[in-house]
């Protein structure tokens, strides 16, 4: 499979990358950050999102979706990590929309795909419960009640927790707490009795959120998949996740790269420019090429969640673990090649420095998904 766009996907970059640098450049993230913003993203520019049709473009046509895959929602990702945009895209229109798709009921799937389709529905994937990614480390219980069940546990580091309409929880019906048997899925209403959120600022200037489920009572229905056996279709949908957190951090290390070699050819020093000093040339061709095989991997894992997702999660853990090394590379070159100056606000590659080192971490960082890649290899 060659690993270029094809035109659809190409005319989708070019859209997206117009769109972003007009309505939500990195400007609008400052914005945000200074005036506190409770949502931690735009509303205005998400609902204009949802009108191009992002926000479906892992949705089934049949649900009002354009399924257009996860190349697809993978170029836009790479956009908005090119301007830093914030948003619920990775949670909802990337993580729900695979969950709800490949492992929801009929009915599942009738009540949330077209709402998230047309951004009316955020969801939020409700999964760690340490300081550490660890998804099959589960703690939260999930006991029978009834002809449903009655959920008790706390969640961590939620991404749009706070402002979520659903969440896809992660909590135990059987076994003990490091057992990948005995973990079921269950879709929660943010509004169910019971559940309380704890909005987290960070310091990529977004909100995560900390969720305590206090004998929350769901139906059923409510079981998204397998009971007991949900620890396959979490990492599936975790997988959909890090692959799009991948592509994001690859737009942010080209928008590094390119921000550092342009300040490079005007910044004077010693009375010449110093893109003519040989370890500052140096610097740069290393973190291109580091960039270029980043921007191939990632490529590769998209590709492959679209043709073979059940087979996709070695490629995509070397991409996840691949692009958590570059983007904070290149956003470290960056600071330091922009000299004292590049973490004051005068110019934005401190930013990027923030967002990466968060986007790394956030369902696992680089090491996590090096041990896993090596696990799966039989190292």
């Amino acid at each position: 499979m060659a690993m270029v766009l094809n035109e659809e996907a190409g005319m989708l970059k070019d859209a997206a990358r117009g769109f972003l640098a007009d309505s939500a450049p990195i400007a609008q993230l400052r914005k945000l950050r200074d005036t506190d913003n409770a949502d931690g993203f735009d509303r205005k520019t998400w609902a204009a999102m949802a009108e191009m049709g992002w926000t479906s473009v892992l949705v089934p046509e049949a649900h009002g979706g354009v399924e257009m895959g996860h190349v697809a929602a993978g170029v836009i990702a790479e956009e908005m990590g090119r301007t830093l945009t914030a948003s619920p895209f990775l949670s909802t229109a990337i993580m729900g929309a695979t969950a709800l798709s490949r492992f929801g009921s009929d009915g599942q799937k009738g009540e949330w795909l077209p709402r998230i389709a047309a951004g009316e529905a955020i969801t939020a994937i409700a999964v760690d419960e340490g300081r550490k990614h660890n998804p099959s480390r589960v703690a939260t219980k999930a006991e029978r009640s009834g002809n449903g069940f009655k959920l008790s546990g706390r969640k961590s580091f939620v991404a749009e927790g706070h402002v979520a309409d659903m969440m896809i929880v992660s909590a135990r019906t059987a076994g003990g707490e490091a057992e990948a048997e005995g973990v079921s899925l269950f879709l929660v209403p943010i509004d169910a009795a019971g559940v309380s959120v704890e909005r987290i600022k960070t310091v990529d200037s977004r909100n995560f959120a900390t969720v305590t489920l206090d004998g929350v009572e769901v139906t059923a229905d409510a079981a998204l998949g397998e009971v007991d056996g949900g620890l396959t279709a979490l990492e599936a949908v975790l997988d959909a996740g890090r692959a799009g957190l991948s592509a994001e951090m690859s737009g942010s290390a080209q928008e590094c790269l390119a921000s550092t070699v342009a300040y490079l050819k005007e910044r004077k020093q010693f009375g010449q420019i110093i893109g003519t000093f040989q370890a500052l040339q140096h610097r740069a061709a290393h973190l291109y090429s580091e960039v270029e095989l980043g921007k191939s991997i990632v490529m590769k894992a998209l590709q492959t969640l679209d043709a073979a997702p059940d087979h996709a999660a070695m490629m995509v853990s070397a991409a996840k673990a691949k692009l958590g090394q570059v983007a904070q590379m290149a956003a470290q070159e960056g600071v330091q090649m922009h000299g004292g100056m590049g973490m004051t606000d005068e110019f934005d590659i401190g930013f990027f420095m923030k967002r990466v080192r968060v986007a790394e971490a956030l369902y696992g960082d680089a090491n996590y998904h090096a041990e896993k890649f090596a696990r799966m290899r039989q190292y």
